[in-house]
């Protein structure tokens, strides 16, 4: 009996040395949260948000009008938008959709540049100075996104909502008085998966954070040892403008289609069978330009929200950092 049992032993040990293993692990990755930079992120998503608003709104517009709903209003440029927006539905109308998108830029940034930092830092083993070339920094960037996308596609589906109310200042039109009833409207008539419209193309765009998080990196590295310095030392604000700028655009031209798509999927006055049918429609009545429209309205209004965020969230995730580190010093 002994002898039997006696192999089962070392079974026994290495299942419990495993389990031990993936609890270490997970503890070592627990050691790397560090909320600063989730407070950071939030600082950073929501003085964009509130300064560029009414631009992101205008982009959503433009994305959404295939030239064929006759619900739609129809723009000639960022100007004339501008104008018949504040004409029809007053300053507030350039507003529509603040909440849910304060909400979601605030917790969407914060979520995912502490996503980042601790996959990044646990893969650096903590060694902040040790960089990780292009190819890991998609890999967190793209599960930061992943993991930051599951949390908050509610909120970006109601604040698309919101932002394509077309009433007027009076508000009597509106079929959602806010984020919360739109919330509780979309979740009554349509379920979870009303909630998740537009997660496919979303979980897609995962690579537009990738790129320019990759991309953001990469250039501070390579400046860093460009003048011999490590790789983490602060920056300038000026410098953190620039490789926030250039990343932007690169990923913004990279990936913007997939945006269009998601933008009409959460549209209400729209219906598609799926992902693959919006694109198919999309593509057979406006072609390739219809997978660009809003562009223009969403560069002049991404570039300056990154460049606003990126900027907060360095100067304020530093300055907290080394509150943390005094205090532990003390």
């Amino acid at each position: 009996m002994s002898a039997a049992m006696s192999p089962a032993k070392p079974t026994n040990g290495a299942a419990a040395a495993a389990t031990a293993s993936s609890t270490n692990g997970k503890f070592k990755l627990a050691t790397h949260v560090k909320y600063e930079h989730l407070v950071a992120g939030i600082s950073g998503g929501v003085t964009s948000t509130l300064i560029l608003h009414p631009l992101d709104l205008i982009k959503i517009r433009f994305a959404v009008n295939d030239g064929r709903t006759a619900a739609v209003p129809q723009y000639r440029g960022l100007g004339s938008a501008f104008a018949t927006i504040f004409r029809q539905e007053g300053f507030r109308g350039l507003y529509k959709g603040v909440t849910p998108n304060v909400w979601g830029s605030g917790s969407s940034w914060g979520l995912y540049f502490m996503f980042y930092n601790t996959i990044k830092t646990f893969i650096q083993g903590g060694n902040a100075t040790l960089p990780l070339g292009p190819s890991m920094h998609m890999l967190a960037a793209a599960q930061s996104g992943a993991l930051t996308l599951v949390l908050t596609n509610p909120i970006w589906v109601v604040k698309t909502r919101l932002c394509l109310q077309y009433g007027g200042a009076d508000g009597k039109s509106a079929e959602y008085r806010g984020m919360v009833h739109a919330l509780a409207q979309i979740y009554k008539e349509e379920g979870i998966r009303g909630l998740y419209k537009g997660f496919v193309p979303g979980m897609l765009g995962v690579s537009h954070g990738a790129i320019q998080f990759m991309t953001y990196e990469e250039m501070k590295n390579c400046y860093n040892e460009y003048r011999k310095l490590p790789i983490d030392t602060k920056l300038a604000t000026s410098e953190y403008l620039a490789f926030a700028a250039i990343s932007k655009l690169i990923a913004a031209a990279a990936t913007y289609p997939y945006q269009v798509v998601r933008a009409r999927l959460q549209d209400h006055h729209h219906s598609y069978q799926g992902t693959w049918d919006c694109i198919k429609q999309t593509w057979s009545f406006e072609g390739a330009r219809g997978f660009y429209k809003g562009l223009q309205a969403s560069l002049y209004r991404v570039v300056p929200a990154t460049m606003i965020t990126f900027v907060v969230y360095e100067n304020v995730s530093y300055y907290l950092l080394q509150r943390s580190k005094e205090k532990k010093l003390a």
